[in-house]
């Protein structure tokens, strides 16, 4: 029997999506049928996955967090001795996000076809990156299925925790940026307007100050569309000249040689690359394929270029830690800890340790730029409102001065 994905409508003409199984397309829609619904398109899981227009339950990505919950509770289901295809079983009945739930029964169904766990998450690869299903190959291979599954949802909670993180750490800037942006606009285009004409109405001469204010608030309201259009359009251009290599490499390492943001690259690099290969080479992965594996999380194209030049020295009988060091996209630290790997025979355990201080530095220099990041704004913006207030005052000042006189 197949999984089935299925798009149907009720006697009420209400849609209705969801998972069956069958042993074909057409003993899906007479179940259908049966159940007082009437079918409008029927597919293999595997066949819905792979389009990518039209019905389909997989219009996004599934969330990371979605995906290492599921990890870590078939890992609890599979520690508990319950075969595999009955540990698929539980954890699609306790999966509740739909298009997880799709992918959960095609796995159960090729696993009762005979197919093997990691082949059958290969199939699904926009969902499991190849490290995931190498290690899973590997787990297979070893017996220690279970305990890689734990290693691999502790990875992905990281990685889900990490965003989080970021991400809350950068509400409150965007917010105080977005009110002051605002702030901004608004007294230019309906504040400063009412304060000139009662300027020119005085004719006095208005201070330098003054007049750029004036000249800012006019290039705003009969310009802003056009500003706006502007700046929408060089985000779109940018967008479209990164997606070109050579322009991508290029920017990438701009952005490693800058003073902070470099180091906070290279630091996050360095953390992942440390953990994926050490949980790849702990799980038996060789660590030639363990590199080529890791270099599909690596989205930066130097550091990538370095770890391939890293993977082709390692074949010709090189060491990692002097192609490494060698290409200087990575922390001295980590380069310094594979070296006594390698020369102890450690290298699983220093990869482990290696992963584990750069996560800390990583986490860090996240909350250091942060915390730097909102007294920064905060004077920015203070400092351009105040700008504008000045230029507002000086000629009042000065019109005081004339009174008293």
């Amino acid at each position: 029997m197949a999984a089935f994905e299925y798009l149907a409508l009720d006697t009420g003409g209400r849609s209705q999506k969801g998972i069956l199984t069958g042993d074909s397309p057409r003993h899906i829609r007479s179940q259908l049928r049966d159940q007082g619904l009437n079918p409008v398109d029927v597919r293999p899981v595997e066949e819905s996955e792979r389009k990518s227009s039209g019905f389909s339950l997989f219009k996004r990505k599934i969330p990371v967090a979605n995906l290492a919950l599921m990890t870590r509770q078939l890992a609890t289901l599979v520690r508990s001795g319950m075969p595999l295809e009955e540990s698929l079983r539980v954890l699609g009945e306790q999966v509740k996000l739909p298009r997880l739930k799709s992918v959960v029964a095609g796995l159960r169904s090729e696993i009762m076809e005979g197919t093997a766990l990691s082949a059958a998450l290969s199939q699904y690869q926009n969902i499991f990156p190849q490290y995931f299903c190498a290690m899973v190959e590997a787990g297979e291979a070893s017996g220690q299925l279970d305990d890689i599954l734990e290693r691999l949802a502790e990875y992905t909670e990281q990685q889900n925790y990490l965003r989080q993180k970021i991400a809350v750490a950068m509400i409150y800037p965007v917010i105080l940026t977005g009110v002051a942006i605002t702030v901004v606009i608004a007294l230019l285009t309906y504040v400063v307007p009412e304060v000139v004409r009662v300027f020119n109405q005085t004719g006095q001469d208005l201070p330098l100050l003054t007049q750029w204010l004036i000249i800012s608030s006019d290039f705003v309201r009969q310009q802003g569309l056009v500003l706006f259009g502007l700046i929408v359009a060089a985000f779109i251009l940018g967008s479209w000249l990164l997606r070109k290599e050579n322009i991508r490499y290029r920017y990438e390492q701009i952005i490693l040689s800058l003073p902070f943001i470099g180091d906070l690259t290279r630091t996050i690099i360095s953390a992942r690359l440390a953990r994926i290969l050490s949980i790849l080479t702990e799980s038996g992965v060789t660590l030639v394929d363990a590199l080529g594996i890791s270099m599909q999380i690596i989205k930066n194209l130097p550091v990538r270029e370095s770890m391939s030049n890293a993977a082709e020295s390692l074949r010709e009988g090189g060491r990692l830690h002097t192609a490494m060091n060698k290409s200087g996209h990575f922390p001295p630290m980590l380069v310094h800890m594979i070296s006594v790997g390698e020369e102890s025979g450690e290298l699983e355990k220093m990869l482990d340790k290696s992963a584990n201080h750069h996560e800390h530095e990583m986490n860090t220099m996240i909350t250091a730029a942060t915390s730097l990041l909102e007294p920064v704004l905060i004077i920015v913006m203070g400092g351009i409102v105040l700008l504008i207030v000045l230029a507002i005052l000086l000629p009042i000042f000065e019109m005081n001065q004339l009174v008293g006189l």
